[in-house]
């Protein structure tokens, strides 16, 4: 479906400040939702919201593609609750303000999560618990195997559940009872985090809903083997029936950012399980994400189409194959149960005709790299003169350096062109990059551009959010005060934004 002309910033919430050493749901998310609509933004981009894994990454190393990120949880909002007492709240002093420093993170919330449900299981009553038991009765149908995972899963030391004891590995029913009774508390602190989240992003988005700001949620294709959605459904994974690990896994071939590819390490779908499965734990998906989104971004689009299948022992994504995805049908089934749906696609990578025309016949918007345009010549389809309405334009994303980080490492033959094209008389009058890709993204006939927050701040490399070609450290930006969203940015934003009629 084809979307009205609109703009807006690309944030994910662990980035916003918080003096809990990671941004959360409480003011600061608030006071950006006050910058977007002071701004003239009317969208609001974020990545998947579930809670993550090994290194922290939203997309390969989720524990659920249902459940929310406990640490988003704002510690001032359990205060209000009455769950905590807020003169206790501690900050957690930064050794680096703009990074999420997730091992002492974890277990500074962990403590304060702790004690909030001590509290609320003290004190459920009335609305409270009428809330509650609401929550669990509706959500029942993700939210009882993600509670039981996570207990297990902290249970066996972290180890993934293929290595459990095959009884609970199986889910024999027996097995199951015997656990979910023994570990009913720590059952119950999971369940508990899962409403708490829930309710907080909910008034969030409604506040972000009544400034006229719709929110762009994400559904990454793949989900972690170690994760509730494999262990509670693993027929719909092509997994070893011996060791039950991934016998094939995902990740996509030689490309622009990796000589060797990129290999995820997920677990493929097993796409004749799932149609015969009449597509029900993917439609779920859908219908649970736009519980809490408005628009769906669907990453690695591609794959619907075909994706790269990789055998499990491999060790990098060079040795794989292209596998057909489920195409029409699953689209079809879709809007079959859903209706037709605010779908975006993400096109990017190695785009067949194919693809294209699976995108174009449901009508999703793709999108457009500013940062991908200016390397080729003028054959470059992310160049603006190549747009069609029906798309997405971004400065960058999540997955690119920044404008100024970008526009340091550029090659002179780039620059150059770069120059010619926006109509510079050489490299050297082109003056603040990030202004000069914003300016010229918000100037296309594009529907919908989007620009992440650290084009807006002018930050250079240290302000990438994700370099896909390396693992550790990814997924740790953020800004330190909401001070840095000044009336300057404001302002420049509002003016753009009224001229190109965003």
């Amino acid at each position: 479906m084809s979307f009205q002309r609109a703009s807006g910033v690309l944030l994910h919430p662990t980035s916003l400040p918080s003096p809990h050493g990671i941004g959360d749901l409480g003011q600061s998310a608030y006071e950006f939702i006050d910058f977007l609509e002071r701004s003239g933004q009317t969208l609001w981009q974020i990545l998947p919201l579930g809670p993550t894994g090994y290194e922290h990454s939203p997309y390969t190393m989720n524990f659920s593609a249902f459940a929310g990120n406990p640490l988003m949880i704002s510690l001032e909002r359990l205060a209000e609750d009455g769950l905590l007492d807020a003169g206790s709240l501690s900050p957690l002093p930064d050794s680096n303000p703009n990074r999420v420093e997730f091992d002492r993170v974890i277990p500074y919330k962990d403590e304060y999560l702790q004690q909030a449900f001590e509290r609320f299981r003290d004190t459920l009553e009335g609305d409270r618990k009428s809330r509650y038991d609401r929550f669990c009765q509706e959500q029942a149908w993700w939210l009882d195997d993600f509670v039981l995972f996570m207990a297990l899963l902290e249970a066996n030391q972290g180890k993934s559940w293929s290595q459990w004891e095959r009884p609970i590995a199986e889910r024999q029913p027996e097995a199951l009872k015997a656990q979910t009774e023994a570990l009913k508390e720590r059952i119950d602190f999971q369940r508990f985090m899962q409403f708490k989240f829930f309710e907080q992003w909910t008034d969030l988005r409604q506040y972000a809903n009544q400034k006229n700001i719709q929110i762009i949620g994400d559904v990454s294709i793949y989900v972690c083997h170690n994760s509730a959605d494999v262990w509670a459904h693993p027929k719909l994974f092509k997994l070893d029936p011996e060791t039950l690990e991934s016998a094939f896994i995902a990740g996509v071939p030689p490309d622009y950012f990796s000589a060797t590819g990129q290999l995820w390490g997920n677990p493929v779908y097993d796409w004749d399980a799932c149609r015969q499965n009449n597509y029900d734990w993917w439609i779920q998906r859908f219908q649970a994400t736009l519980q809490y989104v408005d628009l769906v971004r669907v990453d690695h689009f591609r794959a619907f189409e075909s994706y790269w299948e990789v055998p499990g022992d491999e060790e990098t994504a060079m040795n794989g194959e292209w596998i057909p995805g489920p195409g029409d049908e699953f689209f079809k089934a879709l809007n079959d149960r859903l209706g037709s749906l605010p779908i975006l696609a993400e096109d990017l990578g190695i785009i067949t005709p194919e693809v294209e025309a699976l995108r174009d016949r449901f009508d999703f918007p793709g999108m457009k790299i500013l940062m991908f345009a200016f390397a080729g010549g003028p054959e470059n389809t992310h160049l603006p003169h190549y747009y069609p309405q029906n798309c997405i334009v971004y400065s960058g994303t999540h997955d690119n350096d920044t404008a100024l980080g970008w526009w340091n490492r550029a090659g002179a033959e780039e620059k150059q062109f770069l120059a010619k094209y926006l109509g510079y008389g050489s490299v050297d009058e082109v003056e603040e990059i990030n202004w000069v890709l914003i300016r010229t993204a918000l100037a296309t006939v594009a529907n919908s551009a989007i620009i992440p927050l650290q084009d807006i701040f002018g930050l250079d490399n240290s302000g990438r959010m994700n370099d896909p070609s390396v693992i550790p450290g990814n997924w740790r930006w953020r800004y330190g005060s909401s001070d840095q969203l000044s009336v300057d940015h404001q302002q420049r934003l509002l003016d753009l934004t009224k001229l190109y009629s965003r």
